[in-house]
């Protein structure tokens, strides 16, 4: 699973990242919002998140992109940002808008599931998979209370922090998420320091989804196009 800052560097540029994606065959791809506070996101994200909202970037645009993409892409889209945004639409609007658009769910890294309200309802009468986070720092029967509410496939934060920093494997990455398998019989995608094909040849038969999201920013803006789909490359020919 790939990642983009909708609005950074710009609307335009995602239309190519996108392309670039659809090229290669990548799996599934969430599309963040930008927010003002990114509380998960690291100095890469936040700096394209502040970037993007400085220039104007707004819901509808990111609406815009989504669709346009979800029906020109056979791959899964995924709305990933902050709770501001289904609060200030409303959890009715905010599901109506993502299923127009052709979202198949959302990620929403600081809304925990006791504050979910009817948003766990409205988002199965729309089909949309409300994604749930698995942390380290979670206990086992957080876990398990996390693992009833997972719907599609589960989050797995490699380690503690934020994005953007590599993750140690070595480090108790695969004990946490053997914690996370036992609490869910869903798919595991695991997210937060993954940055090569060699990252996500580790992962083989330990979880089903791989997800890079500063590395491949990065690449784009150190090397532009090329480096973008040279990485995205190395990504998809290390996935089987």
């Amino acid at each position: 699973m790939t990642h983009l800052i909708v609005g950074y560097p710009s609307v335009e540029v995602n239309r190519q990242m996108l392309e670039i994606m659809g090229e290669v065959g990548i799996d599934l791809v969430e599309l963040q919002m930008p927010f003002s506070e990114p509380v998960a996101d690291g100095p890469t994200f936040v700096r394209a998140n502040q970037e993007a909202l400085s220039a104007g970037l707004r819901l509808d645009d990111y609406f815009g992109l989504l669709a346009r993409s979800a029906g020109a892409h056979p791959f899964p889209h995924l709305m990933m940002g902050y709770y501001n945004t289904a609060f200030r639409l409303g959890h009715s609007d905010f599901c109506r808008r993502l299923r127009e658009a052709g979202a198949a769910g959302f990620i929403l890294p600081d809304l925990p599931i006791e504050e979910y309200d009817d948003l766990f309802e409205l988002s199965a009468d729309s089909d949309l998979c409300p994604i749930q986070l698995m942390t380290p720092t979670n206990s086992r029967e957080r876990l398990t209370a996390i693992g009833q509410r997972v719907s599609g496939f589960a989050y797995a934060v490699a380690r503690r922090g934020v994005t953007g920093g590599r993750t140690d494997f070595e480090g108790g990455t695969f004990d946490f998420v053997a914690r996370c398998r036992s609490a869910t019989d869903l798919p595991l995608a695991l997210g937060f320091g993954l940055r090569s094909g060699d990252d996500l040849r580790q992962l083989h038969g330990r979880v089903e989804v791989g997800i890079v999201g500063s590395a491949l920013l990065e690449a784009w803006e150190s090397g532009g196009e090329t480096a973008y789909r040279l990485l995205l490359r190395d990504l998809a020919d290390a996935r089987y």
